[in-house]
């Protein structure tokens, strides 16, 4: 019997690394704003579950998943423990913040996508979904943090989300296995995001 999305053990791996990498992110940028250890759980928190709650009231689907699935809550927990315990390890890899931030942004861009296609919604909407998913954790991290969003600089951001969307939907169109796509979707994404840090590349200024 094939497994659907919602019970897939890669999906649910899936989310669960993306819930524990965005948490850890949420962590690294409060501690580099000198919160208290209860403001930098907030912002593990919200990093964590902020896209997928704002994904979740969108569709209709509540209450939204964090509120009913508690491993949500011990992965997040569990992420906020491993940052804080080996803060001092990860503020060395000065790319830490950076990567976990990605791997969230691959992994929930993913989620985004198949939640709104269980939803019956078209694939642009989809998209949508998918990159709201991925960018608005981060979104209001930075805004709790008083920093200017990723979202809003140059930089390759909810781009690649939209990348991954339409490679996401080539991929459906040729009938793959869905596990594979998942991986597929998720490592476009990711590669992307590297390759343009790497690169720098950025979005052209709009200018008056």
């Amino acid at each position: 019997m094939n497994l659907t999305f919602e019970t897939s053990t890669l999906f649910y791996a899936l989310d669960g690394i993306g819930t524990l990498a965005f948490a850890i992110s949420g962590v690294l940028t409060a501690f580099h704003k000198k919160l208290d250890l209860f403001g930098v759980f907030i912002i593990a928190f919200v990093t964590a579950v902020g896209g997928g709650t704002l994904r979740d009231v969108l569709i209709g689907r509540t209450p939204v998943g964090w509120m009913t699935d508690l491993n949500v809550v011990y992965t997040i927990v569990l992420g906020f423990a491993i940052a804080v315990l080996l803060r001092t390890q990860l503020d060395k890899l000065r790319k830490s913040l950076f990567l976990f931030d990605t791997i969230g942004l691959g992994v929930f861009t993913l989620i985004g996508l198949e939640k709104g296609i269980n939803s019956g919604l078209h694939p642009v909407i989809c998209i949508a979904l998918g990159t709201m998913t991925a960018c608005f954790g981060g979104v209001i991290r930075d805004i709790l943090c008083n920093e200017i969003p990723i979202i809003f600089r140059r930089e390759i951001y909810a781009t690649v989300c939209i990348v991954g969307g339409l490679v996401f939907f080539t991929l459906k169109f040729f009938n793959l296995d869905n596990d594979l796509i998942y991986v597929m979707t998720t490592l476009v994404i990711i590669s992307i995001r590297l390759l343009a840090v790497r690169y720098h590349w950025y979005l052209p200024k709009m200018e008056v």
